[in-house]
């Protein structure tokens, strides 16, 4: 999950070299953090918050295929 994020994420930046994904597990399932440089906030939320949605979806849509729960939050 975590190289998926980070693969997705590159492609959309400007600045891939600042892209970072922590990842932490607890009994709930798997959190991962996605760190952007401040100027590419913009292009991984998108307009109204559909790339970070769909994103998301994806993200869950893989998780799911796997027997996980996983949970994205872009962190600024």
């Amino acid at each position: 999950m975590k190289d998926l994020l980070l693969y997705m994420a590159k492609n959309l930046v400007d600045n891939p070299d600042a892209v970072s994904v922590s990842q932490t597990e607890d009994e709930d399932g798997i959190f991962l953090e996605l760190r952007v440089a401040p100027e590419d906030m913009g292009k991984v939320i998108g307009r109204q918050g559909r790339i970070a949605r769909e994103i998301r979806a994806i993200i869950k849509a893989v998780a799911q295929r796997n027997g996980q729960k996983v949970t994205v939050d872009i962190v600024d």
